[in-house]
């Protein structure tokens, strides 16, 4: 498709905001339906759904995204419980702190360690137990930097045990890291993976 002016580009804009938006979401969608809808909707006054009706039609939908999310949480979690048990059974070098965060050192550094107030500059990648990849710093070029109370409980953890110029691997609790929130790519009660390089503490309060 060639996007040759304002309008195709705002049509386009649109569609796709929304498509992603519900494809987060895990919408079952019958294209055909849902383009005569949005026909009927833009274009005409012969809808074969008055307002009351599309009204409790949208209700009913975000019940059942409710429910599959939270079927699909009580899985993950169940994987999450499953995958750590195993994961310190079966890897020596596992450790794993009172919270349940499990870690593996992969290069120790022998800079300071950071506060829990403290800010870092670090170079990471995330990854689900899937192996799906959800976010990574290195992938976009450029460290990033937070502070180490702003971020999911096992980051905070995690980071205050690492010194500058370390790179560990950190498998995060549901519990610890997002809980039942979703984020972007990232479903409800998630075990997340991450492999974290510390640069740099930024700003040592």
């Amino acid at each position: 498709m060639t996007l040759t002016n304002f309008t195709d580009s705002t049509s386009y804009a649109l569609g796709a905001d929304l498509g992603a938006n519900l494809n987060q979401q895990k919408v079952e969608i019958n294209y055909d339906a849902f383009m005569a809808g949005l026909f009927d909707g833009f274009e005409t006054d012969n809808v074969i759904m008055d307002k009351n009706q599309r009204r409790e039609m949208m209700v009913a939908l975000q019940t059942h995204i409710r429910d599959k999310a939270k079927d699909a949480g009580n899985s993950n979690l169940k994987a999450a419980d499953d995958f750590l048990l195993k994961n310190k059974k079966d890897n020596s070098d596992i450790k794993e702190t009172p919270t349940g965060l499990q870690y593996r050192v992969l290069h120790e550094g022998d800079g300071e360690s950071p506060g829990e107030t403290d800010r870092v500059k670090v170079h990471y990648a995330g990854r689900l137990i899937n192996g799906d990849e959800f976010d990574s710093s290195i992938k976009r070029g450029e460290p990033s930097s937070f502070g180490l109370n702003q971020v999911i409980k096992g980051w905070t953890e995690g980071l205050q045990l690492m010194k500058v110029g370390s790179k560990f691997e950190f498998f995060i609790h549901p519990k610890i890291g997002y809980a039942t929130r979703v984020k972007p790519n990232i479903p409800s009660n998630s075990l997340l993976i991450f492999e974290v390089e510390l640069l740099e503490i930024v700003n040592k309060k």
